[in-house]
């Protein structure tokens, strides 16, 4: 019998081991003539016969049933991931129980000991800064009132010296131009005293070139009757409305 098995096995490792020179060739024909290679060709239906023929039912005879395994000492061990299996007791052989092997999960590591945070209040001095608008006061330049006659453009005596004092204040500040504004009392018609206002400014800023003041930083203009300074018809009150006023107008 075991004669019959050794001749099946040496036509089988026969077949398989000229099967590769009927294969047609390629890049891993290197490796197939490997001695090794072709040992564990030749080797493969033995041992493959051997687990069939042998093993398989030896196997089997001894651990078919659990009443077989206790009785001929089998005792295998679970699968590393079956379940815990359960223990039997089948009388007088004794078996230990199995060790339940289960996969123990790995130990999380230690977290980190938590850090205490202290919050302290701590007193900050804080600087503001404010921006203040800075106040630069400039002198005031501060032209007299002409005085005039009535229903005249003729300057009186203290007019004369209104003048004056004007083109001194003028030359000092020779960047500065003016706005020479005529003005009357409210005797006479409107337009009347418009023309009237007008007549007055030339004849001061004419009184001002001849004291050496340029034609250039003056101009004349009139408001007539519409701005009297005093709001009354008395004599004295008309007297100082008669008047011409300088309006600074900028430097040149």
């Amino acid at each position: 019998m075991i004669s019959r098995f050794l001749v099946i096995g040496l036509i089988c490792a026969a077949t398989f081991g000229a099967k590769p020179s009927f294969a047609a060739p390629d890049e891993y024909d290197d490796s197939q003539s490997n001695p090794f290679r072709i040992a564990a060709y030749l080797m493969y239906p033995v041992g493959w016969l051997a687990e069939w023929i042998v093993f398989r039912p030896f196997h089997f005879m001894v651990s078919a049933t659990e009443p077989q395994e206790a009785f001929f000492g089998h005792r295998p061990h679970p699968p590393v991931l079956a379940e815990p299996q359960p223990w039997h007791d089948y009388g007088p052989a004794q078996r230990t129980p199995l060790k339940q092997t289960t996969m123990q999960s790995q130990a999380p590591a230690p977290l980190a000991p938590q850090e205490t945070v202290k919050v302290v209040e701590v007193p900050v001095e804080k600087i503001v800064v404010k921006e203040v608008p800075r106040v630069v006061e400039v002198e005031k330049i501060i032209f007299p009132a002409v005085a005039f006659r009535f229903d005249s453009a003729d300057l009186t005596e203290l007019g004369k010296g209104q003048v004056y004092l004007a083109a001194q204040r003028l030359k000092e500040k020779a960047d500065l131009t003016v706005v020479i504004e005529g003005h009357t009392d409210t005797v006479g018609n409107g337009d009347y005293n418009q023309r009237l206002g007008q007549r007055r400014a030339e004849t001061v800023m004419s009184e001002l070139s001849a004291q050496g003041i340029d034609r250039g930083r003056m101009s004349a203009a009139s408001l007539g009757e519409s701005k009297p300074v005093i709001d009354q018809e008395t004599q004295w009150a008309r007297a100082v409305n008669r008047r011409v006023e300088f309006q600074v107008k900028g430097a040149r």
